[in-house]
């Protein structure tokens, strides 16, 4: 029964979250790869009445445009579904830019700013408004790092610590990926990043999140409130797949690694 009260808790702090961020317009769009994240995030919004537009990019036949287009129609969202094939060309000619606007030479932080500023650039050339909505924080507040195993048995003291260690680097690259963006004059906001929703979500026990140093899914307690609120099921139980390995972009710079020169 407390399980059940804390999933219906936990359903209203997600549709609130977003709420706070739609409020007042009709049309909402969504980074979207087809993972329990970003289903949870269109559902909400469809929900909430939005006209709902889903942005998805990768290099031809990556993962994120292959799955995504399977969880749209699924979603019953396939119509305002736009996906981008990037080329070698697109990162070649955007990677000095990133890599100029950032305080730092984190590869992964790299990668995101990529994939965030070509998501960015298909909303300008679409002319889909000046902002979009990301699903980042919910890996950071269910353990779904996979990383999050090997500090299960040291106890939630060492889960917390890297909870709050994770939370700090996602805040930071968010940033990162508002500069690198700044210029096309398109922002992006994560609900999931809120003050209100992390203080709530870090309340939630642990157990709901993840179960062993074995569990290869974790967000557990996510999975089933996206199961509830019709994310489908192909979604709702897809293990983490983060959108720089999904879209290939970390495979074509690992295969170019002079583009870092």
């Amino acid at each position: 029964m407390i399980k059940v009260l804390l999933s219906e808790e936990l359903t209203l702090h997600l549709y609130s979250a977003v709420e706070i961020f739609v409020k007042g317009v009709d049309k909402v769009v969504i980074a979207f790869s087809g993972g329990v994240d970003s289903s949870i995030l269109a559902k909400i919004c469809k929900d909430l009445g939005k006209h709902v537009y889903l942005v998805t990019v990768g290099f031809p036949e990556s993962h994120d445009l292959l799955f995504s287009k399977s969880i749209s129609r699924l979603s019953a969202l396939q119509l305002h579904h736009i996906t981008f094939e990037i080329s070698p060309v697109d990162i070649v000619r955007d990677i000095k830019y990133v890599k100029d606007k950032l305080s730092c030479n984190n590869l992964s932080h790299i990668e995101n700013c990529l994939a965030f500023y070509q998501i960015s650039c298909v909303i300008r050339n679409n002319n889909l408004g000046n902002f979009f909505l990301t699903a980042n924080g919910f890996d950071e507040l269910f353990c779904g790092y996979d990383r999050y195993r090997s500090y299960y048995n040291q106890g939630e003291v060492a889960i917390n610590k890297y909870m709050e260690e994770k939370l700090a680097n996602e805040a930071h690259m968010m940033k990162e990926i508002s500069e690198v963006i700044n210029e096309l004059r398109i922002e992006s906001f994560q609900p999931f990043l809120s003050e209100p929703f992390i203080k709530f979500c870090k309340n939630i026990p642990l157990k709901h999140k993840i179960t062993s140093s074995n569990d290869l899914l974790r967000k557990h307690i996510l999975r089933e409130v996206a199961l509830k609120i019709g994310v489908p099921k192909e979604s709702a139980y897809k293990p983490k797949k983060a959108i720089q390995y999904g879209s290939n972009i970390h495979k074509f710079i690992s295969k170019n690694k002079d583009l870092l020169a």
